[in-house]
């Protein structure tokens, strides 16, 4: 009897480091605060980017009449919790266009990101940690902003792009397509248009409104005016500025949901803002291609190794827009040599 009790006992005390090991596997994930250091600090940057590009538009009016030769940059944001597993590929997407491009990353700290080298050596940003479903991704959107904004006053078009993201076209087709194709349209005072995806009929979209409480968005946001879209867009210069200098909508978006389950706050401030600030200077799509079918857990289709080929990447480029799709999303890392096999003759053959 002494026996039993005593290996009972024993085996009890041994399971203990097992469940601190799993549990937290299962329980939710904890909700993460923004800081008020972290937030003091991202209102500095802000301020400094603002003040800077008030500036620098100042210099461009003296560079234009001094018929200066200048071309304007597209800055590309990286947005990542995870190595950059396709950073070869963009390697050869980036590949002879220097002075046309900036790279910038914003990297959650605490996921120990290995810097891939080349084109992106040194371009890693000043991050803060980030979560899915929280107001840390819009956080760490604005912050790529600003940095872009106060590093390059030619950075003129700033596209957020994903780690498991990929091109679809090469950089000159892209580059072409944004800098001498103008969106502009005849209700649109700027030659020049954010490509955004703004939706205002999504089925949820009355759950996700009130996920922190029915009023609780009143009277900046009301439930007329609450959009939705994907995080992943390309914006105009103007635009980055809007969504810096704001802080009326930011005050809302980033309280903390009570819903949990509806609460995905970084899918709906930009498109909201941009809606309620400039809606005739937005698309209203995305240049993104993400494919929701059979989406399990609010994540897009994941593309697999034997699904990539190169009728996949001309299916992807198809849009209903004027413009066909230059990015697309989401591929596991392990597809990065399949598309490295097609890159020069099919990716980048455009």
């Amino acid at each position: 009897m002494f026996n039993a009790h005593f290996l009972l006992s024993l085996s009890l005390l041994l399971s203990f480091p097992l469940l601190f090991l799993f549990v937290p596997r299962f329980l939710p994930q904890r909700h993460v605060e923004i800081s008020l250091p972290d937030e003091l600090d991202d209102l500095a940057l802000f301020r400094r980017a603002t003040l800077a590009s008030l500036s620098d538009a100042a210099a461009s009016t003296t560079r234009r009449l001094g018929g200066g030769p200048t071309k304007p940059k597209i800055a590309f944001l990286f947005l990542t919790n995870t190595d950059l597993h396709f950073a070869p590929l963009w390697q050869l997407f980036f590949r002879g266009n220097d002075p046309l491009y900036n790279i910038y990353i914003h990297a959650d700290p605490f996921s120990k990101v290995s810097p891939p080298g080349g084109v992106f050596s040194g371009r890693f940003i000043a991050a803060k940690k980030t979560q899915r479903a929280n107001p840390t991704l819009i956080s760490a959107a604005r912050r790529l902003l600003a940095n872009a904004l106060l590093d390059d006053p030619l950075n003129a078009y700033f596209a957020v792009i994903s780690q498991h993201c990929i091109p679809l076209h090469s950089f000159q087709y892209v580059y072409n397509s944004l800098i001498f194709k103008p969106a502009a349209t005849s209700s649109s005072s700027s030659l020049y248009r954010s490509f955004i995806e703004i939706l205002d009929d999504e089925p949820q979209l009355w759950d996700r409104y009130i996920a922190r409480g029915k009023q609780v968005m009143l009277p900046e946001v009301p439930f007329t005016r609450f959009r939705v879209g994907s995080q992943f867009f390309v914006l105009t210069r103007q635009h980055a500025l809007v969504v810096i200098r704001d802080r009326r909508l930011w005050r809302k978006f980033k309280l903390p949901c009570l819903n949990l389950d509806s609460c995905y706050p970084e899918e709906h401030y930009f498109p909201t803002l941009l809606s309620m600030e400039d809606p005739d200077g937005c698309t209203h799509y995305t240049l993104t291609r993400v494919n929701w079918t059979g989406s399990v857990g609010g994540h897009p289709h994941t593309y697999r190794p034997p699904e990539v080929s190169p009728r996949l990447i001309h299916q992807l480029r198809q849009s209903n827009s004027s413009y066909p799709f230059m990015f697309a999303r989401k591929f596991s890392p392990d597809c990065l040599q399949p598309l490295l096999d097609m890159a020069e003759k099919v990716i980048f053959r455009d």
